[in-house]
């Protein structure tokens, strides 16, 4: 997907929010977007899920499973959460059933099975929410776009929506997301771009703390690896499908050798619940992990 000198302004005089915006947005990759209140990120959020057309420049590639979780969630609608989550999944092209079932998993991974016959207008803002985010996911979008979606959500939610975004990259989804949090997924992102004065620049990602330590990069097993504070090695078998091209992390990968079934991954302690999410995600058989030097 492609933003080609994209500009957005309001009314046909009215002052320009953006200008100039050029992206790339590949497939598999988790981009994040920063910037201060008032810059302009949820309008670039919006061009890039396609809610709002541009006023220059042209959009392409957009994927034709696309879901946009927006800042602000409209509660008031006729429907219980169950209702309105199989709603938007026939919108959205599934059958019936399908969505009916998908509604049913999404409730219960983000805890709101309970609320399940509640009327969307009783819900609280943090289970309006939960439902906000659940119909991003029903159909398996391609392009997946989150502004604040982690915000109102419980622990649990937070976490669980962490791992779905995980799945959705491993899957091979683009992923664009804003979030207040400088930790929400920090480090694993692909890219990071900074909105200011109307203009969108490509971003160094911000230095990783100690929670968040650097992982392999771009060494190999032929070069030698330095070993860092704390790695995990984890050792799998049997994926559905191969192994993502982008994983977190960025692990090295040892393949089989002679006479063997396991491949052995081996990353920073700091990305390995990222790296199992993504190995699941993709139908991996987990069979054991070791680690080395992990701080405590």
């Amino acid at each position: 997907m492609r933003l080609e000198r994209v500009g957005r302004r309001h009314g046909l005089r009215g002052p320009w929010v953006l200008r100039e915006v050029g992206l790339d947005l590949p497939a598999a990759t988790l981009v994040r977007v920063v910037g201060t209140n008032g810059t302009g990120k949820s309008t670039l959020l919006r061009l890039v899920a396609g809610v709002d057309a541009p006023s220059e420049g042209r959009v392409t590639g957009r994927p034709a499973r696309t879901a946009y979780v927006p800042e602000r969630f409209p509660v008031a609608l006729p429907f219980t959460a169950a209702d309105y989550l199989v709603h938007l999944g026939r919108v959205q092209g599934l059958g019936r059933a399908a969505a009916r079932a998908g509604a049913g998993e999404w409730l219960e991974r983000f805890g709101a099975a309970e609320h399940a016959a509640t009327d969307m207008a009783e819900l609280s803002k943090g289970t309006s929410q939960k439902i906000a985010v659940a119909q991003a996911f029903l159909a398996e979008p391609a392009l997946l776009v989150l502004d604040e979606a982690w915000t109102g959500l419980d622990t649990r939610a937070r976490a669980e929506l962490d791992t779905a975004v995980r799945e959705r990259r491993a899957a091979g989804a683009t992923i664009v997301f804003v979030d207040h949090d400088p930790r929400r997924l920090a480090g694993e992102s692909d890219a990071v771009y900074a909105v200011a004065s109307g203009r969108v620049r490509k971003a160094e990602p911000a230095p990783e703390s100690a929670a968040e330590p650097k992982a392999y990069g771009t060494a190999s097993p032929e070069r030698g690896i330095s070993p860092p504070v704390s790695l995990v090695r984890i050792a799998v078998s049997g994926g559905l499908r191969p192994l993502p091209a982008r994983l977190p992390g960025d692990p090295v990968v040892a393949a089989p050798g002679p006479g063997e079934t396991t491949t052995v991954l081996t990353v920073d302690a700091a990305h390995s619940d990222a790296l199992l999410g993504a190995l699941l995600a993709a139908s991996w058989h987990i069979h054991h992990l070791t680690t080395e030097g992990v701080r405590v």
